[in-house]
């Protein structure tokens, strides 16, 4: 008796690493890609451009490294994935990149998201992204006022919550410098 042929999808595609429907039509675009992938404590950004023997990273920033500009505080919230943006941006501007197409993977595109701060901090540093402004977070968000007015009114679960952030001085005013000296190209605290 003959059975069924078993077909064995690409290992990537089992394990929900790549979605290659998704990837191809990125790929058709012959640009760079601005990949973004989110994590519980970070966010990593890299410009990958394809090549036939696989593809090769530009350049990569992980947003741990803004604490090299004096970030204090998280570095998976909004402000600081439009930093992250940013310096990405600068970063692949130095690469002669200037126009790229978002990659997000399995995240989904969500208005005003972490994703679409980083696309927003790459969009205002100079690169060019195919995106309708209308999925950008507002300006209070990027710059944190939602996350200061929360701590200003100092209901927490418990005394560890927002730690780090209590310590700080003011998030409005420490974003505005950081990005100074990411804009200026210079490190330090």
């Amino acid at each position: 008796m003959l059975g069924k042929t078993l077909k064995v999808e690409y290992r990537r595609k089992r394990e929900h690493k790549t979605n290659y429907y998704k990837r191809l039509k990125l790929l058709k675009s012959r640009k760079p890609r601005l990949v973004v992938r989110i994590f519980s404590r970070h966010i990593i950004t890299q410009v990958v451009e394809y090549q036939p023997t696989g593809d090769r990273v530009i350049v990569d920033f992980n947003s741990v490294k803004l604490r090299e500009f004096g970030w204090k505080y998280s570095c998976k919230n909004i402000p600081a994935a439009y930093l992250t943006g940013v310096v990405i941006a600068k970063l692949a501007l130095k690469h002669r990149v200037k126009q790229v197409i978002a990659d997000f993977g399995f995240h989904p595109a969500v208005k005003g998201s972490r994703l679409f701060a980083v696309v927003k901090g790459a969009f205002d540093a100079g690169l060019n992204i195919a995106v309708g402004e209308s999925m950008f977070p507002n300006e209070e968000r990027l710059k944190g006022q939602h996350i200061e007015s929360y701590l200003k009114q100092g209901n927490f679960a418990s005394k560890y919550q927002f730690s780090r952030f209590k310590k700080a001085s003011s998030l409005l005013a420490d974003f505005e410098k950081i990005k100074q000296r990411i804009m200026k190209n210079e490190k330090g605290k």
